[in-house]
């Protein structure tokens, strides 16, 4: 298993930016499928971005063009980098892994199939 612990979030005013992150203890996150998930009171959790070992990426329709995820050299810290922030992109974001071949297009559709959870980091905008 791997802990994650995410940071990063905040208020901002709507056009701004903002960089997520989420450090991970206990193992690499190289062998890895990383996502970000984000969700708001009563809603389902919903995918955001996610990133599979070889680097192939994924993102939502809703932020496609506005975020970036990304990992650092050492395959210890996920980040998510928002521009062009609204309000609809408030909500607690979550960091999340796991070790698996569902592509990660699929993995947006299916936080279920995510191992391990950070605690979350909120947004608001």
């Amino acid at each position: 298993d791997v802990q994650l612990v995410e940071s990063g979030g905040d208020s901002v005013q709507a056009g701004g930016s903002l960089r997520l992150s989420c450090v991970a203890s206990g193992d690499t996150i190289g062998r890895y499928c990383m996502g970000w998930f984000r969700q708001i009171p009563d809603e389902e959790r919903e995918g955001v971005a996610a990133i599979d070992p070889d680097g192939g990426t994924a993102y939502a329709a809703a932020v496609k063009g506005r975020f970036t995820i990304s990992q650092d050299a050492a395959r210890t810290t996920l980040y998510l980098q928002m521009s062009g922030l609204t309000t609809e992109d408030s909500a607690m974001y979550y960091c999340a892994s796991a070790i698996t071949r569902i592509p990660v297009r699929t993995l947006l559709i299916l936080p279920s199939a995510m191992d391990d959870w950070g605690k979350g980091t909120q947004v608001t905008v």
